[in-house]
C-alpha cells in the first residue's frame, strides 16, 4: 500500500514504441494526455546540442538527427551485448551499442559535444521521468508510486531492469505487471456490469515490439492468470523491417544505389513504412513517395496490403502458434473461449484478426476496449487497488498471476532439474528431498538457480546461487539435502536449502540477477537522472527568456512602425536596434537567461524613450 502523502499512484504501460499512463481521477481511471494532448507518447529519447528531448519532440526530429535520437530501449532492457537478439537489432538501428565491461550493451550518443554512453535502464527511466510530469501536471500533485508493465515473458533479468529502471525516475514501483493481465484487468473493470458467473477470456497482445498471449478466467471479481506465451521479440516494428528491407531493395533494384548505409534515408523510408502500415489497416493499397531520399532522387512505390501480409506471414503465423501453446498450457479448448480481446497497435491488423477468428472457429474478437490504452488502463486500476484508491470494482480486485518460465536448480551433467513448471500459479511452494552429493567427502555444495525451457541449466538464465559450507564428510550420496522454491504473491522467489544431519541450511531471496545495476550504480543513475533534469528546466528557462525579449522586439518595432507622431529618426533608431538584436539572436543560439534579460534591458534603454513620445 502506498502510504498517505507519499504522492499518488498511477499506471505507466513502458511500451516499446510508445507509452502511456493512466491514474484514478474523478471517480475513474482516466488516460492522461501529453503537453501535446496526445494520449500516448512516443518512447523515444533524443540529445542535440544544447539539450534533451523526450516523447513527442524527439521523434519529430529523428529524421535529421537519427544517430543520436533513442528507440527500442525496451528490446535492449535486461539483456547482454552478446544477446542473438540484440545483435540483429543492432544492424537495423542508426545510433551505436557498444558492449562494457560486464557484456553490457550500452547506447552511445554525442551530447553538447562529448560522447556518453547510456545502459537502457537509464533512457527507459527518462521516457518513465516524462510520463510522471505528464501525471503530475494533470493531477496537479506529486507522483512516487507506480505499477509497471512489462511483457508477459519477459525474463527475471529484463523484469529486474524495468524496475531500476522506475528508481532511476524517482518511482517507487509497487508492482510489475504482465501487460495482458493488465489488459484483462481493463476488460474486467469494463465489463463487470454485465458479467454473468466464470469467463475465460484470451488476451492478444500484440504491440511495436512485443507479442503476449495470456488466458484468464474471471469470476466474482477474481482474476485468475491460467496460462501465458509470447514472443518478447516480435511485433510491428519488426514487420515495419520487412517492408524496409524490401524497399530498400526495390530502390536498388530500381535506381542501382544502395542506401542501407545512409541512416537519414533509412529512418525516412521506415517513417513512410509506418504510414503504410497503418493505412493498410483500413484499405488494399497505398502509395510511398519520399522525396529526394538518396542524393536527390526520389522514390516512388506502391505497397498492397496482400504485399504486406505475404512479407510478415511467417510472424502472423508465430501469433497464432503461440495462442495454440497458450490453450494447450492452459489444458483448455478453444470452445471454452467466451472472448478474444485485441491489445496493441499492431492487433488492428487484419489478417491477424482473420487468423484469430478462423481459430476461434469464426468467434469475432473482442474491440470494445482501446488496444493502445487498455494495459495502461488495467495498470492504474491496480495502482489505485494497492494504494487504496477506486470504487468497489477496483478495491474488490483480486489478481492471480502465474510464472512466466519454468525455475529450477544445476544437477550434475549441467542438467535442469525444474521445481515450479512455466504457468504455475503463484503465490506457489515446492520443496524436493532426494538431492544428494555428487563426490566423496565432500565438504560444500552451490546450488544455482536458473529460470527458463531449456533441458541445459546453463543454456537457461541465472537467477542467482548460494553454497552449503561445512558438509559432514562422507561416501558419495550419504548427504542428503531438501531444496525449496517459495514464490509470494508479488513474484518473489526464495530458495533454500539444508542437510538434516548437521542442521545446515542456507537461502537466497533472488532480488537481483547476473549483470544487474548495483545499488552505486543506480544511485549514480540518479543523480545523472536529477542533473539532466536540472539541464532540461535550465533550457525551459533560457527558452522562456528568448522568447520574452523576441516578443517584446517584435510588438514594440510594430508599434513604433505604426506609430504617426514619431520622426524618421526615431524610427531608424528603432529599426537599426531591431536589426541589431535580431543578428546578436541569429549568433547567440546557446545564451543563457541572463543574458536574453540584459538584452531586454538595451532594447528597453533604447525603446522605452520612443514609445513615450507615442503617449
Amino acid at each position: 500500500m502506498a502510504e498517505k502523502g507519499q504522492g499518488r499512484a498511477i499506471g505507466i504501460d513502458l511500451g516499446t514504441t510508445y507509452s502511456c499512463v493512466a491514474a484514478w481521477q474523478h471517480e475513474r481511471i482516466e488516460i492522461i494526455a501529453n503537453d501535446q494532448g496526445n494520449r500516448t507518447t512516443p518512447s523515444y529519447v533524443a540529445f542535440i546540442d544544447s539539450h534533451r528531448l523526450i516523447g513527442d519532440a524527439a521523434k519529430n526530429q529523428v529524421a535529421n538527427n537519427p544517430i543520436n535520437t533513442i528507440f527500442d530501449a525496451k528490446r535492449l532492457i535486461g539483456r547482454k551485448f552478446n544477446d542473438p537478439t540484440v545483435q540483429s537489432d543492432m544492424i537495423l538501428w542508426p545510433f551505436k551499442v557498444i558492449a562494457d565491461s560486464t557484456n553490457k550493451p550500452m547506447i552511445v550518443v554525442t551530447y553538447k559535444g562529448e560522447e556518453k554512453q547510456f545502459a537502457a535502464e537509464e533512457i527507459s527511466s527518462m521516457v518513465l521521468t516524462k510520463m510522471k510530469d505528464v501525471a503530475e501536471a494533470y493531477l496537479g500533485e506529486s507522483v512516487n508510486n507506480a505499477v509497471i508493465t512489462v511483457p508477459a515473458y519477459f525474463n527475471d533479468s529484463q523484469r529486474r531492469a524495468t524496475k531500476d529502471a522506475g528508481a532511476i525516475a524517482g518511482l517507487n514501483v509497487m508492482r510489475i505487471i504482465n501487460e495482458p493481465t493488465a489488459a484483462a484487468i481493463a476488460y474486467l473493470v469494463d465489463k463487470r456490469a454485465t458479467f454473468r458467473g466464470e469467463k475465460n477470456v484470451l488476451i492478444f497482445d500484440l504491440g511495436g515490439g512485443t507479442f503476449d498471449v495470456s488466458l484468464v478466467t474471471i469470476n466474482a471479481g477474481v482474476l485468475r492468470v491460467k496460462a501465458v506465451s509470447g514472443d518478447t521479440h516480435l511485433g510491428g516494428e519488426d514487420m515495419d523491417n520487412r517492408m524496409v528491407n524490401h524497399f530498400v531493395k526495390e530502390f536498388k533494384r530500381k535506381k542501382n544505389m544502395d542506401i542501407s548505409g545512409n541512416p537519414r534515408a533509412i529512418r525516412r523510408l521506415r517513417t513512410a513504412c509506418e504510414r503504410a502500415k497503418r493505412i493498410l489497416s483500413s484499405t488494399f493499397e497505398t502509395n510511398i513517395e519520399i522525396e529526394s531520399l538518396f542524393e536527390g532522387i526520389d522514390s516512388i512505390s506502391t505497397i498492397t496490403r496482400a504485399k504486406f501480409e505475404e512479407l510478415n506471414m511467417d510472424l502472423f503465423n508465430t501469433c497464432i502458434e503461440q495462442v495454440k501453446m497458450c490453450l494447450q498450457d492452459a489444458k483448455m479448448e478453444k470452445s471454452s473461449i467466451h472472448d478474444v480481446v485485441l491489445v496493441g497497435g499492431s492487433s488492428r491488423i487484419p489478417k491477424v484478426q482473420q487468423m484469430l477468428q478462423e481459430l476461434f472457429d469464426g468467434k469475432k474478437v473482442c474491440k470494445s476496449i482501446n488496444p493502445d490504452e487498455a494495459v495502461a488502463y488495467g495498470a492504474a486500476a491496480l495502482a489505485a487497488h494497492l494504494s487504496g484508491e477506486g470504487d468497489d470494482k477496483v478495491r474488490q480486485l483480486v489478481l492471480l498471476d502465474v510464472t512466466p518460465l519454468s525455475l529450477g536448480i544445476e544437477c550434475n551433467g549441467d542438467k535442469m532439474v525444474v521445481f515450479i513448471p512455466r504457468n504455475t500459479a503463484i503465490p506457489t511452494r515446492k520443496e524436493i528431498k532426494d538431492f544428494s552429493t555428487a563426490e566423496d567427502n565432500q565438504t560444500n555444495a552451490t546450488f544455482r538457480v536458473y529460470e527458463g525451457e531449456r533441458s541445459r541449466a546453463t543454456d537457461n538464465n541465472l537467477l542467482g546461487e548460494f553454497c552449503l559450507e561445512g558438509i559432514p564428510t562422507a561416501p558419495r550420496g550419504a548427504i542428503c539435502f531438501n531444496v525449496c522454491f517459495d514464490i509470494d504473491a508479488n513474484g518473489i522467489l526464495k530458495v533454500s536449502a539444508g542437510e538434516a544431519t548437521s542442521g545446515l541450511n542456507n537461502n537466497i531471496t533472488i532480488n537481483s540477477y547476473m549483470g544487474r545495476l548495483s545499488k552505486e550504480q543506480i544511485e549514480k543513475m540518479v543523480d545523472d537522472a536529477d542533473k539532466y533534469k536540472r539541464e532540461d528546466e535550465e533550457h525551459k528557462k533560457n527558452v522562456a527568456a528568448m522568447y520574452a525579449v523576441e516578443d517584446y522586439a517584435y510588438e514594440t518595432r510594430n508599434t513604433i512602425r505604426c506609430a504617426a507622431k514619431l520622426t524618421e529618426d526615431d524610427k531608424k533608431k528603432m529599426e537599426d536596434a531591431f536589426e541589431s538584436f535580431i543578428q546578436w539572436l541569429d549568433s547567440n543560439k546557446l545564451a543563457e537567461a541572463d543574458d536574453y534579460k540584459n538584452k531586454m534591458k538595451e532594447l528597453e534603454t533604447i525603446f522605452n524613450p520612443i514609445i513615450a513620445k507615442i503617449d
